[in-house]
């Protein structure tokens, strides 16, 4: 067990300085948030911060600038948008490390937050500098990770900054958020009630073989959709027609269904179409109707209704994937009927986590975000930790 922020005292930090990695890093268009939603994700760890009066340096990554400073990929538009949640002002300091970050550190009132600039900026942030996480780890406390969407990577404002804070014979906890992630993820490997059904879709069989692997034997029921269900119908010897299909993973398909048995539950219609485009002429056939240059896009209706019926009769349920093209409205009826499946058997009492950043923009799509036991921040993290891989980001951490 990891110590997090609620097993620290408020009045211990009350004008400390606290560090915090929180992972804001949001899509943009044009300088634009598209989607706010791990800004907000954040929110509970740094009020609770705030009320206790600590002085908050706040760390962040925003997209892939490769160890360079790219103004495109700057946290402004992060640091406006927080402050207008928070209701307070959030200072952006225009530097990463260095004087020039420690001097607005230095001067910073209690209850206030400095967001330093995009950490990958620096070649040093993925590379794991311990120079780098040492000058980070001098600026405040106590460090208080809370960015379960990169735990899986070893990095300086992560692995390295945890490390060079307990040199300093100091501590670095879990996040409000970071702990939730872990409790809800660790409950359903740990202890699901059944029937337990395991969700996957998405395009691709190879980055999921971890998570399917090691839940496979665990599972009631084990649901796929998605395109990387064209890649299991492949190893059946159906024909795919146009569709996408992962050839180099075929063998590892054709495996997973010996394996799985019944229990590993693939669909048996689907909604093709020619081209995936708005107004697309799109209709539904049965797996073994698809020829020529149909492509597969979406789970058909009576898959929609089998996997209904499996999921509304579970009590624990993992969801990472779309079934189908969701963004486009005719291929988007098997996501929303899963959403809808999933967010009736929690209110039904099962527990449901959904992870993965497609996933939860689908949950938001159909309307049933805050109908669902637990919606993941972290695709990457979440998938690692239910295939049982261990987390650098976790590891680090004090213990209890």
């Amino acid at each position: 067990m990891k110590k997090t922020l609620s097993d620290i005292d408020a009045a211990a930090i009350r004008g400390r300085t606290v560090v915090v990695r929180a992972d804001l890093n949001v899509p943009l268009e044009a300088g634009r948030i598209t989607d706010d939603r791990r800004i907000r994700a954040s929110l509970p760890t740094l009020r609770a911060l705030i009320d206790a009066g600590a002085r908050i340096v706040l760390l962040s990554h925003l997209g892939r600038p490769k160890g360079q400073r790219n103004p495109d990929l700057s946290l402004a538009p992060v640091s406006r948008r927080l402050g207008q949640l928070l209701g307070c002002p959030v200072s952006l300091v225009p530097h990463v490390h260095g004087a020039k970050a420690v001097g607005p550190v230095e001067s910073l009132p209690a209850g206030v937050i400095a967001l330093l600039e995009n950490t990958r900026f620096l070649p040093g942030e993925t590379k794991n500098d311990p120079e780098l996480a040492a000058a980070w780890a001098a600026l405040g406390d106590l460090f208080v990770n809370d960015a379960f969407a990169t735990a899986h990577r070893a990095h300086a404002s992560t692995v390295g900054l945890a490390n060079a804070m307990v040199a300093r014979r100091r501590k670095a906890v879990a996040g409000l958020l970071m702990a939730r992630e872990l409790r809800f993820l660790e409950e359903v490997l740990r202890m699901p009630e059944r029937p337990f059904v395991l969700i996957i879709g998405g395009a691709k069989i190879s980055g999921k073989i971890g998570v399917i692997s090691e839940l496979l034997p665990r599972v009631d029921r084990l649901l796929i959709g998605g395109a990387m269900a064209s890649t299991f119908f492949r190893a059946l010897g159906l024909d795919t027609g146009a569709s996408l299909v992962q050839e180099d993973s075929i063998r590892v398909a054709r495996g997973l269904l010996e394996d799985g048995g019944e229990r590993l539950v693939l669909p048996v219609d689907c909604i093709v179409a020619q081209e995936v485009v708005e107004g697309a002429e799109a209709r539904a056939v049965s797996r073994t109707d698809v020829s020529g240059e149909d492509k597969i896009l979406d789970i058909g209706p009576e898959s929609r209704a089998r996997f209904t019926d499996m999921i509304e009769r579970s009590r624990s349920i993992v969801w990472n994937g779309p079934m189908g093209v969701f963004e486009i409205d005719a291929f988007a009826k098997g996501t929303v009927s899963i959403a809808h499946a999933v967010a009736n058997a929690c209110d039904a009492g099962a527990l449901g986590v959904l992870g993965g950043g497609d996933s939860a923009a689908a949950a938001e799509h159909a309307g049933v975000v805050d109908r669902l036991t637990h919606v993941s921040t972290g695709g990457g993290a979440s998938l690692e930790l239910l295939a049982g891989a261990s987390l650098p980001g976790v590891d680090s951490l004090t213990d209890c």
